[in-house]
């Protein structure tokens, strides 16, 4: 028997379209809604909150100088997402991490803590991709404009991305990190990280309704549960140095993984030329 159960979460925005996922009883969703219809079975139930980040760690501070913190607001609305400083002027994340304004805090390791060596810089354009489809959350990427440069420290760098049309291949350990949700109704303030495997797409297709191989990366071995959760969303999945995929979605009401990733590759091409054009 199924139950119709309708959640809300404390921060974040309203995407009701998103996908159901090829397992019966879920549905596919970005990291960060403010509702969420689904189906689940009562054995779903149980056990513990889905919001919690599996197997995670404190990050060494600022280990991961890339990262960027983003305070969305959307109408009366606030969410946070995670990002990642690609040039000067340029952060990657998400598409659906955009908002009506944006501000990106670099070099934090305490986002609640006036860092001294924290940069809060407002975004001036929201560049998503033009083929971002809610429905499907795919095409989930975009690029931050800042309203000035970065500057370049030991607290805020940059990251290499991913050359145009590299696969990582399946058993490949990579990392990712970010300020996400820590329980259902609890947030953390200070960079967590986890450690996943990427794994084959054969995985992610057969539990996902909306699964693409040529844009989407599948990480998080199901048999060691670690993953990311609500607030990651954007944040980079780096393996060997080098950003390869963005966090995009995964199944709600669940802990285990694998979840998607936007597969940085692919769009190589797009994220040059947009950079280039501006």
């Amino acid at each position: 028997m199924q139950l119709l159960i309708l959640v809300l979460l404390p921060v974040a925005f309203l995407l009701l379209s998103g996908s159901q996922a090829g397992d019966v009883g879920s549905v596919t969703l970005p990291y960060g809604e403010l509702w969420a219809v689904f189906r689940v079975s009562p054995l779903l139930l149980l056990g513990t909150s889905a919001w919690e980040i599996i197997g995670g760690q404190e990050a060494k501070p600022h280990s991961r100088p890339y990262m960027a913190y983003l305070k969305i607001q959307r109408g009366n609305k606030r969410s946070r997402c995670g990002g990642f400083l690609v040039a000067e002027n340029f952060v990657l994340t998400a598409a659906h991490c955009n908002g009506d304004e944006i501000t990106v805090t670099l070099g934090a390791h305490r986002i609640s803590e006036q860092e001294r060596r924290q940069q809060k810089i407002p975004v001036r354009r929201q560049i998503w991709h033009p083929r971002y489809n809610r429905e499907s959350i795919s095409n989930d990427i975009m690029l931050l404009q800042l309203h000035h440069k970065a500057r370049l420290t030991k607290e805020v760098g940059l990251i290499d991305l991913t050359s145009a049309h590299r696969r990582v291949s399946p058993g490949t350990m990579c990392s990712v990190a970010g300020w996400g949700k820590t329980s259902l109704t609890d947030t953390t303030n200070i960079l967590q990280e986890v450690n996943l495997s990427v794994i084959s797409d054969k995985t992610c297709y057969n539990r996902y309704r909306y699964y693409y191989p040529s844009s989407m990366l599948c990480a998080g071995d199901p048999d060691d549960q670690k993953s990311i959760y609500s607030g990651d969303s954007g944040g980079p999945l780096v393996c060997c140095g080098v950003a390869e995929g963005i966090v995009s979605k995964g199944i709600k009401n669940s802990t285990a993984p694998p979840a998607v990733y936007t597969r940085i590759s692919h769009f190589m091409p797009w994220i040059t030329d947009t950079m280039r054009g501006i």
